[in-house]
């Protein structure tokens, strides 16, 4: 007796349910997505406006009486199936909770759109920032250049030439090249022809040796990151001496990082390295791997084992697009 009255309490149930319940969502689903795209369309403004509420105000009812029509329409398809609740009822259910899922799913689309936003302002204030850095750092490496060639006139107008003609190859390079990131080969190139002005200044007393493995060319390094070590080196290790000073280039590469390191047989350590004092190339450096890479970047300067002064970049390693 029991059992016959709990099976009789119990509803029975219709063909067709499952389906008409999965075109249901279905719908939902389709006017979720029509309603995500308006509200990506139309973002937040700011100030405030009364047309943005007048449109949501419009929209939510339209797109919950448009969830019922779809469903019925979908549900009208399925043979067998008839719902319980009358017109009435499953009309202000539909409207109700269409409202609610309208305001989810406009709520969701502009917390995405203000993060999108927010990410869009964070990029081009970078980009901002690093294009400024670099509009600093190329008239104070291109002032040094230039400084070369002048001492070079009275001394040996005919290397001051060619210093000169070295000179307008790099300014084009700079020019010409917008790239925040280029590849080590690339950047090591740039340092050659700087190196090759200054060893027109200096002859004998510059000693270069570069030590980068073939394998580590591809890989991406902060454009002109290389070439301020470098100047730095021969600007406050080669330049005070007369005695000759070697400067060693080299790289190697772990797993997850690549470490560029300037070593130089001069005394660099009257470089100032931090705090108001910082050489002008070293700062903007420094400000630019904070852009570039955050804290996953690593400049230090210090005294080199065996004398001199070695200044050593760590950034992560990955491989440029042409590698």
């Amino acid at each position: 007796m029991f059992i016959t009255s709990a099976a009789a309490r119990t509803p029975a149930f219709q063909p067709g349910e499952l389906a008409a319940a999965v075109l249901r969502v279905g719908a939902g689903l389709a006017i979720a997505f029509l309603v995500y795209r308006l509200a990506r369309r139309t973002p937040w403004p700011r100030p405030f406006r009364l047309r943005f509420a007048a449109l949501h105000l419009v929209g939510a009812p339209v797109a919950a009486a448009a969830w019922f029509a779809l469903s019925n329409a979908l549900e009208a398809l399925v043979p067998g199936w008839e719902s319980d609740v009358g017109f009435t009822g499953r009309l202000f259910e539909s409207l109700f909770l269409g409202i609610i899922f309208y305001a989810i799913v406009v709520g969701v689309a502009h917390a995405v759109e203000g993060s999108a936003r927010a990410a869009r302002a964070e990029a081009t204030a970078a980009r901002t920032q690093l294009a400024a850095l670099r509009a600093q750092l190329q008239p104070h490496f291109l002032f040094n250049a230039l400084h070369t060639v002048v001492q070079l006139i009275a001394i040996d107008p005919e290397r001051a030439a060619e210093a000169a003609e070295l000179v307008a190859d790099l300014l084009r390079v700079t020019m010409d090249d917008p790239r925040d990131e280029v590849t080590l080969g690339d950047e090591w190139s740039f340092v050659s022809r700087y190196l090759a002005i200054e060893r027109i200044r200096f002859g004998d007393r510059l000693v270069v040796r570069e030590e980068i493995a073939a394998g580590l060319l591809g890989e991406c390094v902060p454009a002109f990151a290389l070439q301020t070590l470098v100047e730095n080196a021969v600007q406050h290790g080669a330049a005070p001496r007369v005695a000759p000073t070697e400067i060693v280039v080299a790289a190697a590469g772990s797993a997850s990082e690549l470490t560029l390191s300037v070593r130089n047989t001069g005394d660099g350590a009257a470089v100032p390295t931090t705090g108001n004092g910082a050489g002008t190339g070293l700062a903007r450096l420094r400000e630019r791997l904070a852009v570039l890479y955050g804290s996953a970047a690593r400049l230090a300067c210090r005294p080199a084992e065996g004398g001199g002064y070695e200044a050593v970049l760590v950034v992560p390693r990955h491989r440029g697009r042409e590698a």
